[in-house]
């Protein structure tokens, strides 16, 4: 049936809506109302050899969904439909920072849970998903996202002697004070200094075109971290723990301390969930089970993934790469797509005006 609708040149208004019915239809977590949103309106045609094509613009990136979808519908309807997206990112908190529309602040309440990692596997992850990318290193006395790129020793350049431009890293545009100073000098600074140096690093760097601002945040919930989080205007914040009970008690401190900023906290990610045995493929909770889960229950918010110990991540972090440079179709990679992928759309859902869901918050100030 479809490949006679399909064979014409054009295709006819009965095809179109059934295509529409079924982006209607569909649902997910990032989708819970379906593909298309009350202001999306997609274009449906037929281009050469008879493959479907339909050019959607979407608030937010979603690279291996949508192709999850083009498999789905292109077996619905027997037929190659391919999709054209464009990715229509909007600022969900009015500031005065340019080239950047969206801050991410990446924190944990303890030291050792993997926090730098994870910050900067999601900045690559919401670049395979389709995002303009930025990662700060806030962490002051210890920036390690240099070492984690590849690019302990680099130095940022300066076009215009007034600003910095931020270091290019795999497409992903990077900025420390790692860069700027030796390893141990900054291990020294008190907080005020520390402060003003990040305060710099943020306001005095050449962002462009920025959809999402990764910060890996300082370890901790004391002053530095209060101070970071007012001075900057935060979208919205992710909680990085282990299933630890210490470390889950600190990622409740972390949470509370964005409660008191006023930050919307997207969710918590449990990094070292489990061990996977190469061989028979048993997983091992060498830390516990279900702390993340029950966190998140507590306090209102979500899950947003499990993480694995797994050494390939160790390695990979040690060597200055990212699997989602390595291989981003591995499952580890895919791990971190898919909670990159909820962020960005749990930011939407959440937090934007044009949320089908009526945003809960836009935050003012």
């Amino acid at each position: 049936m479809f490949s006679k609708i399909f064979s014409s040149k054009t295709l006819p208004s009965d095809a179109k809506q059934t295509l529409v019915d079924s982006l209607n239809r569909y649902r997910s977590e990032n989708f819970p109302q379906g593909m298309l949103y009350p202001d999306i309106d997609p274009e449906i045609t037929l281009e050469k050899g008879n493959d479907i094509v339909i050019k959607l613009s979407l608030p937010f990136p979603c690279n291996s969904e949508i192709h999850l979808l083009s498999e789905m519908l292109t077996k619905e309807v027997k037929q190659t439909v391919r999709f054209d997206v464009k990715y229509n990112v909007k600022p969900v908190r009015r500031h005065e920072l340019l080239g950047i529309k969206n801050i991410i602040a990446i924190a944990s309440g303890k030291g050792g849970v993997g926090k730098s990692t994870t910050a900067v596997n999601l900045a690559y992850a919401l670049i395979a998903e389709g995002a303009s990318v930025g990662i700060l290193d806030a962490d002051i006395y210890g920036p390690s996202v240099p070492t984690l790129l590849g690019l302990k020793g680099a130095k940022p350049s300066s076009d215009d002697g007034k600003l910095l431009t931020p270091i290019n890293a795999n497409g992903l545009s990077a900025m420390s004070l790692g860069f700027l100073v030796d390893e141990d000098d900054a291990t020294v600074w008190r907080g005020p200094m520390a402060s003003r140096a990040f305060s710099q690093l943020l306001n005095e760097t050449d962002w462009q075109g920025i959809d999402y601002l990764i910060v890996d945040m300082p370890p901790g919930t004391g002053d530095i971290q209060l101070t970071l989080s007012q001075q900057v205007p935060v979208a919205a914040s992710v909680v990085i723990t282990t299933p630890q009970d210490i470390a889950l008690a600190d990622a409740i401190k972390g949470i509370a301390m964005f409660e008191q900023v006023k930050v919307p906290v997207l969710g918590i990610i449990e990094n070292m969930s489990y061990h996977q045995c190469e061989n028979c493929g048993h997983q091992s909770h060498l830390f516990g089970e279900g702390g993340g889960q029950r966190v998140a229950n507590k306090y209102d918010t979500q899950l947003l993934g499990q993480l694995p110990l797994d050494v390939s991540i160790r390695r990979d972090a040690d060597q200055g790469v990212s699997p989602l440079l390595t291989d981003n179709t591995s499952n580890i990679s895919e791990q971190y797509r898919k909670i990159a992928r909820t962020i960005a759309a749990q930011l939407y859902l959440q937090l934007d005006s044009r949320s089908p869901n009526t945003a809960k918050l836009l935050i003012e100030d």
